[in-house]
């Protein structure tokens, strides 16, 4: 599991809100780019920003800020707010930004979030934020009659790979995360998904992390001294968080991958894998692919018993392709061959 350290910008200074409510903004650092560092040093390797002001006025207000910290803080900038367009979401991956956040987007355009999912892919997440479980936009200023699960859904349907959610009640309260809603939105969808709200000391960490979330942002909580961000990265990280897997999808949304048996060589099939897909696939043992056709994710042998259990991942020279090699249970081929390949067009004799 990640963990993010937040910086929110509100009229270029660091601020945090409680529950949302703007009216309550208050700095909580100096310099965004100096705190930037800090989280660097104490082990952090992402941080998340919001543009309040672009998310209140539906455009980038102080994106320079976003992209000095993305530059020089040799941290991954996770960036929120005011991107409602392909020119500004351009601009900012261009800019250096690793992972842009569409909200209020995903309830009034979603087809504006599945055209920047197909151009981006692992690149974009979908911050779905709720009051009472109900879809709220606008920087939180209007409140839907959407579930957070039902966006969630559909989002999934479109190819998001990262969630972001938030109980507006929790933010900037330290009274914990939602974990009840955490769970329900972990089990109703494959994404990765990152808790925000309400986080305020190690153990809220370790049930993150129990919970098998990808992520966990961590602002209040750190400027009030209740969190050390040294030891919350330590707790949260795992082995597989350490290989970065997104450096193998920078390329394309989705990378192709080479099943081959480990015992005799023989190429089975190939796949396909986003990031959620390869950390699955990492951590279970078995293989998960993203279905082109159907829009989903797909465990290998879940309806046909034909599991193919992981002894080794690897990537080409380009980072662009992976090469899986598995024992294989049964066919590989969903005809009943052993392989795929079984159609010769060409053959030596």
């Amino acid at each position: 599991m990640i963990i993010l350290p937040a910086i929110d910008i509100q009229n270029r200074q660091c601020v945090r809100l409680v529950k949302g409510d703007f009216a309550t903004a208050h700095q909580v650092a100096a310099d965004p780019l100096e705190t930037a560092k800090a989280f660097k040093a104490a082990g952090a390797r992402w941080i998340h920003m919001v543009d309040l002001d672009g998310a209140r006025e539906g455009r980038r207000i102080n994106a320079d800020i976003f992209l000095k910290v993305a530059a020089e803080s040799g941290l991954k900038v996770e960036l929120g707010g005011g991107i409602r367009d392909m020119e500004t979401l351009d601009d900012y991956i261009r800019g250096g930004i690793e992972r842009c956040i569409l909200g209020s987007a995903a309830l009034k355009d979603p087809d504006f979030v599945k055209r920047a999912v197909e151009k981006y892919g692992h690149k974009i997440a979908v911050g779905i934020d709720a009051r009472d479980g109900m879809v709220a936009t606008e920087g939180w200023l209007d409140v839907s009659e959407v579930s957070y699960l039902d966006l969630a859904r559909q989002m999934e349907k479109i190819g998001v790979q990262v969630i972001i959610f938030t109980d507006i009640s929790r933010d900037g309260t330290l009274t914990g995360p939602n974990l009840e809603q955490l769970k329900a939105l972990k089990s109703a969808v494959g994404c990765h998904i990152i808790a925000s709200g309400g986080i305020r000391e190690l153990s809220d960490i370790q049930d993150c992390k129990d919970a098998e979330l990808y992520g966990a942002i961590c602002g209040k909580s750190l400027y009030s001294g209740t969190l050390d961000l040294a030891e919350a990265v330590k707790t949260a990280e795992t082995d597989i968080d350490r290989l970065a897997l997104e450096q193998y999808l920078d390329k394309q949304p989705l990378c192709p991958a080479i099943v081959q048996e480990a015992d005799t060589g023989e190429v089975l099939m190939l796949g396909y894998m986003n990031a959620v897909s390869l950390q699955k696939t990492l951590e279970t043992g078995d293989t998960w692919y993203w279905s082109r056709s159907r829009s989903c994710y797909w465990h290998k042998g879940e309806s046909s018993g034909h599991f193919q259990k992981v002894l080794s991942v690897s990537s080409d020279c380009d980072k662009d392709t992976l090469l899986i090699k598995v024992k294989q249970i049964g066919p590989a081929c969903h005809t009943g061959a052993h392989s795929c390949f079984f159609n010769v067009i060409k053959q030596e004799v």
